[in-house]
């Protein structure tokens, strides 16, 4: 058991935080886009005419997805998954990568939800002031900015991991 831990363990704690990045960040992107989408849906049954600008709207949310989709690929690239040929690491720094993916696993979980409140509340925007509804876009941006800090701590943390 304790060879498994030393030959496996740091692949296997490194790829939980890989999976950890992604999977949070995209139940945040879905969690936030539902949210919007509800608002725009009922907007939609109102004025389909606003369907477009509704649905820029809903998509906000999702790039935080994204955003651990590119963690996740940093992280997995950093043990040579993608590469095909599949490096060892030590414990401790299975452990590293690890603690460098939480910063988007929880930051884009958290900010994608509240980033859904936000694109909901500029639909509302958007149905009693239509040509005011950049402004929405405005209000979500602010709640991005953070999703794209979560990100760069990421980015730096993993850069500075020697594997």
């Amino acid at each position: 058991m304790a060879s498994f831990i030393e030959s496996f363990g740091g692949l296997a704690i490194a790829l939980l935080g890989a999976a950890l990045a992604v999977g949070l960040a995209c139940v945040g992107s879905a969690k936030g886009t539902g949210i919007a989408g509800e608002a725009a849906a009922g907007l939609c049954s109102e004025d389909p005419s606003k369907f477009g600008k509704a649905m820029i709207l809903q998509v906000l949310p999702g790039t935080q997805g994204l955003y651990g989709l590119v963690a996740w690929f940093l992280a997995v690239n950093k043990v040579g998954i993608l590469g095909g040929s599949v490096i060892s690491i030590s414990l401790q720094t299975g452990w590293q990568i690890f603690a460098a993916c939480l910063p988007v696993a929880l930051g884009e979980l958290l900010s994608a939800i509240a980033q859904g409140r936000v694109a909901a509340s500029a639909i509302g925007i958007l149905a009693k002031k239509g040509d005011d509804w950049s402004k929405g876009i405005l209000l979500c941006v602010m709640v991005e900015f953070y999703a794209i800090l979560s990100l760069l701590a990421t980015f730096l943390m993993l850069n500075g991991i020697a594997v």
